[in-house]
């Protein structure tokens, strides 16, 4: 069985204070699940989120 996914995150919304967080799936989250359907747990804006590649 495969690690849950942990997804890197930051905000560029230019009002929004957060740098970058980390999101860590469980094993019973979809596959299709992505970026898009999450928002900033600061700022709260949608549009703004970019996934970090490392």
């Amino acid at each position: 069985m495969d690690m849950p996914k942990t997804l890197e995150v930051t905000c560029t919304s230019g009002d929004c204070e957060l740098d970058m967080f980390e999101m860590h799936y469980t094993y019973d989250m979809p596959d299709d699940v992505g970026i898009t359907d999450f928002s900033c747990p600061y700022c709260g804006e949608t549009e703004g989120l970019e996934e970090i590649e490392l």
